[in-house]
């Protein structure tokens, strides 16, 4: 059991991609979160995991590939950049590019079985060696295959072997060219693959491998790192996806392959048979439990001892923060992933830890969530630099605005920097629009739409925002980096920090007898207006179409200057020397400025903003009166 004992230096959420979590860090049995989607690849009944970066695709990867997380034999295949260029390179004369990278995977997952079933057939099958392995050993050998070499020496004999129809396949009772004179090379490719995987397919029935044990799995992971958005590219993932499913059938479930993709790549995948993998796919959607969850086992297994949650959200993490449940507070403020939530709590510990704290307090979550935001903003850009790099451009539409924005409010900034947008990125320019600029925004995260009365943002399963749609909010989690104003960029109200919009007016005088009298009711009076003034405002604020988070930050600023003006009252009456007209038409520039505000955030005809323009100009009609300059009190009901 935790005691509060030890410094907050001891906490650690471990790293933030698995590869070194694993080596160094804290990714194994102990914290890793069996979830839906690894209890399906597990299972077989999904073999195509599908996340954003840092979904937690490469933690199931590598939980697989452990002996404590799938039973069977595993091999991880990780392209590298020799591997990408070697397989985009790949094509046969009479294929499409999507068959021809499909027969180059499905030669690379042949010769791994093959090199599977030489190991596996001793050890788990008895001494006496089968004539179809027998085979493979001897296809293997005279193809150069026996070594244990990267996937780059593997492609490039496979691609050479394919492409000239001069694989050994003597083994399997065929000599050189078997009849393929005049065929194509994708004719002869073909028919040399299925020579192949007819012996590998022979071995695994002969030794009975189907029943006897769970099946050889191929884990297939990081095509991130050789993924462009040229055909080629497109047609290496199209063939992965052939070849697997391809793969998984021929063998009889002794093989199995599950492939791990990034989402943004797969959702530009378009090809004959997308339709064959929907039963397959699995999209990883993260909900709030499941990370509370991993974090608590994460900074269990750091402090090595039993671990509450009220615990760690109450002793070693502040309860709250700006009035929210620290949990609530973290899992509002990042993407729905491991890797935010990792990075996240690991810079609230490292500002408390800088600051000598044993805990981590409210001010150093506050801290963190800047440098948290910051972070987030870059990385989102790096993301999806590949198929939106242009995203740095469109995130300054966004910059220092409200983060609630109106479709024509957004169209208008997007227009301001539409041309030089079309010139810099030339091969976007038909997508570079508002629905397009709206529609990648959204499906990236960084903005939600307004539906059913709630803020939703891309998890996989919902619609793209639809043309009727109006109102889009900027994700917390980028707020701070784009200097968070609030839902729509009010500057809050002050009479001291707008002295100088109205400059030249001058401090009425305030003599003896009655003219004193008579100063004190005109200000009194002026001071009155602008009371009703807001009160009118208020009353009409509720009847306003504007969104929830707008109008509750109007709302807040009119309180402001009403609440002013009631104090400048008081004060008034209690005989305070008080510079009304200036007060008076403060406020009138103030409320003024808001309906500009407001038309600038796309509220361009409700009648608020009227409102608004109106009070403003009867304010300072008010106050010209006042000053003998003409204009009466604003007194309307």
């Amino acid at each position: 059991m935790y005691r509060d004992n030890s410094a907050i230096s001891d906490l650690f959420f471990g790293r933030d991609d698995a590869e070194n979590d694993l080596t160094d860090g804290l990714l194994n049995g102990m914290v890793f979160q069996q979830n839906y989607a690894y209890r399906e690849a597990l299972s077989g009944r999904k073999s195509l995991i599908i996340g954003r970066k840092g979904a937690g695709k490469s933690a199931i990867c590598r939980r697989l590939a452990d002996p404590d997380g799938h039973p069977g034999a595993t091999v991880v295949i990780t392209p590298d950049d020799a591997a990408g260029d070697e397989l985009r390179r790949f094509e046969l004369q009479g294929v499409s590019g999507d068959t021809a990278k499909s027969l180059i995977w499905r030669y690379v997952f042949a010769v791994h079985a093959a090199r599977h079933l030489c190991e596996h057939a001793r050890a788990a099958h008895g001494w006496r060696t089968r004539a179809s392995v027998r085979a493979l050993r001897r296809f293997l050998s005279e193809n150069d295959e026996m070594e244990q070499e990267g996937l780059y020496d593997r492609l490039r004999r496979g691609t050479r072997g394919l492409q000239s129809a001069n694989l050994s396949l003597a083994a399997f009772g065929f000599e050189a060219g078997f009849g393929l004179a005049g065929a194509s090379e994708g004719a002869r490719a073909s028919r040399q693959l299925e020579v192949i995987e007819e012996g590998v397919a022979k071995a695994f029935d002969e030794l009975g491998c189907g029943d006897a044990h769970p099946p050889l799995l191929f884990l297939v992971d990081q095509l991130e790192q050789i993924w462009t958005i040229d055909p080629d590219s497109h047609a290496l993932v199209a063939g992965l996806l052939l070849a697997s499913k391809q793969v998984t059938g021929r063998y009889s479930g002794a093989v199995r392959c599950t492939l791990f993709l990034r989402s943004d790549i797969y959702d530009r995948l378009h090809f004959s048979e997308a339709d064959k993998f929907h039963s397959d796919e699995l999209r990883i959607i993260w909900t709030q439990e499941e990370l509370a969850q991993m974090a608590l086992a994460r900074a269990a297994a750091s402090l090595k001892t039993d671990l509450q949650p009220e615990q760690l959200w109450g002793v070693l993490f502040c309860p709250s923060v700006s009035g929210e449940a620290t949990p609530e507070y973290l899992y509002r403020r990042s993407l729905p992933r491991p890797r935010d939530t990792i990075q996240f709590l690991n810079a609230c510990r490292d500002v408390a830890d800088q600051r000598n704290h044993r805990h981590v307090e409210e001010e150093d979550v506050l801290t963190a969530t800047e440098q948290f935001s910051r972070w987030k903003l870059t990385d989102l850009a790096r993301e999806y630099a590949v198929t939106h790099p242009f995203l740095s451009s469109l995130f300054l539409l966004f910059d220092n605005y409200g983060y609630v924005v109106m479709r024509s409010a957004l169209a208008s900034r997007f227009d301001a920097h539409r041309h030089r947008l079309h010139e810099e990125f030339t091969d976007y320019a038909e997508s570079l629009t508002t629905q397009g600029v709206i529609d990648v925004l959204f499906g990236i995260g960084f903005l939600g739409v307004r539906r059913n009365n709630q803020v939703v943002y891309m998890d996989g399963a919902q619609t793209p925002p639809q043309p009727e749609e109006e109102e889009f909010h900027v994700h917390p989690c980028f707020r701070p980096a784009l200097g968070d104003r609030g839902p729509v960029g009010l500057a809050a109200y002050s009479p001291r920090r707008s002295r100088g919009i109205h400059g030249g007016v001058s401090q009425l005088a305030i003599s003896s007898g009655s003219d004193a009298s008579l100063a004190v009711s005109r200000d009194s009076r002026l001071l009155g207006d602008v009371t009703r003034s807001c009160e009118r405002l208020l009353r009409q604020l509720l009847r306003a179409g504007l969104p929830l988070d707008m109008r509750g930050a109007v709302q807040t600023q009119i309180g402001h200057v009403l609440d002013d003006a009631r104090r400048a009252r008081d004060d008034l009456g209690r005989g305070a020397s008080i510079d009304v007209t200036h007060h008076v038409l403060t406020a009138s520039g103030y409320l003024g400025a808001l309906a500009i505000q407001l038309r600038e955030s796309g509220i361009h005809d409700d009648p608020l903003t009227r409102r608004l323009e109106d009070e403003a100009k009867a304010l300072i009609r008010a106050a010209g009166g006042a000053l003998g300059g003409g204009g009466g009190s604003n007194s309307s009901p």
